[in-house]
C-alpha cells in the first residue's frame, strides 16, 4: 500500500489490489491489456507485484497470490477503506450480520481486516 502524508480521511477508499492464485500470469494479462507496468515485491518465498502507470508512474494497485495472510481471501478486485478503528469497525460488522474473514492484522504499518457484508460482498477496512 502506499504510504501518503495527507492525512488519511475517514470514509475515504485508500487503496484496492487483486488476490489471485497465479498473481504471475494476471498480473501480465492486465499489463497487456492495460498498458500496465510492474514491480515484484518480494514476499519471501515468491513476488507479488506492485502496479504502476506506465513510464514509471505512480504505484497504483498490487496484484498478490492467494498465499499465507491472503490464502483465504475471494478473487477479485479489493478496495480497502479508511476507518477509525479496525477492531471496533470489525465488531460491527459481526453484530450487524457480516463476518470477518481476514484479520485484524498488521500490514504496512497499519491495521486492516477484510470483512464480508450480509449479502456476501467483501471489503477491507484499514486503520492506524
Amino acid at each position: 500500500m502506499p504510504t501518503d502524508k495527507k492525512a488519511p480521511s475517514i470514509g475515504a477508499v485508500e487503496w484496492c489490489d487483486l488476490t489471485v492464485q497465479d498473481a504471475s500470469h494476471v498480473k501480465d494479462f492486465y499489463c497487456n491489456v492495460i498498458g500496465w507496468e510492474s514491480a515484484a515485491v518480494s514476499m519471501g518465498d515468491y513476488d507479488d507485484f506492485n502496479i504502476t502507470l506506465p513510464n514509471g508512474g505512480d504505484t497504483i494497485t498490487g496484484i498478490c497470490h492467494a498465499r499465507g495472510g491472503n490464502s483465504n481471501l475471494p478473487p477479485q478486485w479489493l478496495l480497502y477503506v479508511r476507518v477509525a478503528s479496525v477492531a471496533d469497525s470489525a465488531a460491527i460488522c459481526i453484530a450487524k450480520g457480516g463476518k470477518v474473514i481476514e484479520g485484524p492484522r498488521e500490514m504496512a504499518g497499519c491495521q486492516f481486516c477484510v470483512i464480508k457484508d450480509p449479502e456476501g460482498a467483501v471489503l477491507a477496512l484499514l486503520s492506524d
